[in-house]
């Protein structure tokens, strides 16, 4: 058995550190109403008003790695046991005041004691092991296990009302950061079906949720931490950045999420650095998309310079791979893939010449609202693959009709191309190497068994040989498997009324905190 190792550090809630600037940007004169509800919509100073790209399909909290779950969800009204600081990198308590490893494979956490739920019932070692049980062993298929875990399921065990062990089936030195990502529900949570507004411990609970129109939290006077300053936080959400820019310029809500420079947010736009990289995965079971030579095409195909300087209006940069700075395995030798037409339909004729089919329709799936200029970004790339001789049509869906696209099982329907974004805000390229670039990860469209082997081994070292196991496996992707073609590292941006304190983070697009937002001294408008 490996020597103990201990955590307990200082419990304070996180608030970000990160700089940020206020864009200069242009005002979009628009006009904009807030949608009626069946409850009242007379604002106070007390109630914080947020409006996002698209309602989430749920608030599930199994399957809060999913950005439009998370960001209304997580630590807001569930908690984990333990949280990531964004700027520092380290794993804080939230829920556990410690864990402790006993052995390569387990680990015992003890739990702050006095914490309920939100109905009143307490919260104690049965619930964190049921949390866990639920979302990792259950055949549910939730996000979060997909995403962090695969098909390892974990051993769990209560010692006593605040302690509990919890076990991976192989050696994983990151099991703690793993189980962070599992959010905190009561012992009498559904196994088999999902919740789609769930009983949690964090500072707000679900008030109201009129489908199409507003969802609105109100404050949980029982929270066992500091009382966050607003009272209630309502969310509605409209699919153009001007609009939503437009809210917070005249008064309608104080915050607007996921905004691009020309969304005419002003002096109140707030660009941040977030963790998204931005990138096309190619389905590599089906034809023409399984010759390789087809995908380098398809990377040569695309400008990426240009994207990144017309589109996002130099807010990003051109992406070599799937994971930000920062992150464990990011690779800082790797250049972005170079634009050259040319050379790509000199590929796709040698495929041609080969009897490979690079005629076949092909279809490049997009999701409403996904990042700004989305829309945009995938006509500029179909004219791009149209001019080297691809044909390619463009659908674009929601959350839920993405994901039919996104995770396995995927549909046997043909040659496609998905647009994706992933933002690593765990902080270590096992939770992008697992899903995205083994045979069978949760969101990988192929690999190999020994391109599997290296991640499996990169995944069990530690310090800097694991920094440089993944940062190779980085390199050698493209060249061995290529199932993306990378398009940018994201900036986000978000419009914030002067009455509000918040800065925003790296994990902001994911998680956006509402305890870690204050009011400031000026009136609100």
């Amino acid at each position: 058995m490996s020597p103990a190792l201990s955590v307990q550090q200082g419990r304070t809630h996180r608030v970000a550190a990160i700089a940020v600037g206020a864009l200069s940007l242009s005002l979009v004169a628009s006009g904009c109403t807030v949608a009626n509800s069946n409850h009242g919509d007379a604002a106070s100073a007390d109630t914080l008003r947020i409006v996002l790209q698209e309602e989430p399909p749920t608030l599930e909290a199994c399957d809060v790695s999913m950005t439009s779950i998370g960001v209304v969800t997580r630590s807001n009204i569930t908690e984990p046991l333990a949280e990531r600081n964004p700027t520092s990198g380290e794993l804080e308590p939230k829920l556990a005041d410690s864990w402790e490893q006993n052995s390569d494979r387990q680990w015992t956490f003890r739990l702050h004691p006095g914490v309920t739920f939100s109905d009143g019932s307490p919260f104690e070692a049965a619930d964190a092991v049921h949390s866990i049980e639920r979302t990792v062993n259950s055949d549910l298929g939730c996000n979060v296990e997909g995403y962090v875990f695969g098909d390892a399921d974990l051993t769990v065990e209560v010692i006593d009302p605040l302690t509990f062990t919890v076990a991976s089936p192989e050696a994983d030195p990151i099991l703690p950061l793993r189980v962070s990502f599992i959010e905190m529900v009561p012992r009498t949570t559904s196994m088999t079906e999902r919740v789609r507004e769930p009983i949690g411990t964090g500072p707000f609970a679900v008030d109201y949720w009129n489908p199409g129109q507003k969802l609105s939290l109100v404050r949980n006077e029982t929270y066992w931490g500091d009382a966050p300053e607003y009272s209630r936080a309502d969310y509605q959400w409209r699919s153009e950045g001007s609009v939503r820019a437009s809210m917070v310029l005249n008064g309608e809500a104080e915050l607007a999420t996921s905004l691009g420079p020309e969304d005419g947010a002003g002096e109140l736009g707030v660009a941040y650095p977030n963790n998204e990289t931005t990138a096309v995965r190619i389905q590599l079971e089906e034809t023409p998309l399984d010759d390789i030579r087809v995908r380098q095409a398809i990377n040569y195909s695309v400008n990426r310079e240009g994207i990144v300087k017309a589109l996002f209006r130099g807010l990003g940069r051109p992406a070599a791979q799937l994971i930000s700075p920062g992150v464990i395995g990011y690779n800082d030798e790797l250049t972005a893939w170079p634009y050259d037409p040319d050379k790509a339909r000199q590929l796709l004729e040698e495929a041609r010449a080969d009897g490979v089919a690079v005629d076949t329709p092909i279809r490049m799936i997009g999701r409403t609202g996904q990042f700004p200029k989305v829309n945009e970004t995938l006509e500029v790339i179909q004219n791009a693959l149209s001019e080297i001789g691809m044909d390619v049509s463009i659908e674009m869906t929601d959350s839920a009709g993405t994901a039919e696209y996104q995770e396995r099982p995927f549909p046997k329907v043909g040659p496609y191309l998905l647009v994706i974004q992933h933002g690593n805000q765990a902080g270590d390229a096992a939770f992008t190497a697992r899903q995205y670039m083994t045979t069978d990860g949760f969101q990988s469209a192929g690999g190999t068994t020994e391109f599997d082997a290296r991640v499996a081994a990169a995944g069990a070292k530690t310090g800097e040989e694991r920094q440089e196991a993944y940062a190779q496996l980085f390199a050698d992707e493209p060249k061995e498997i290529m199932q993306m073609a990378f398009i940018a590292h994201m900036n986000g941006v978000l419009a914030k009324a002067a009455s509000v304190n918040y800065t925003p983070d790296s994990a902001t697009v994911d998680e956006m905190h509402l305890a870690a937002m204050t009011r400031a001294d000026t009136e609100r408008p």
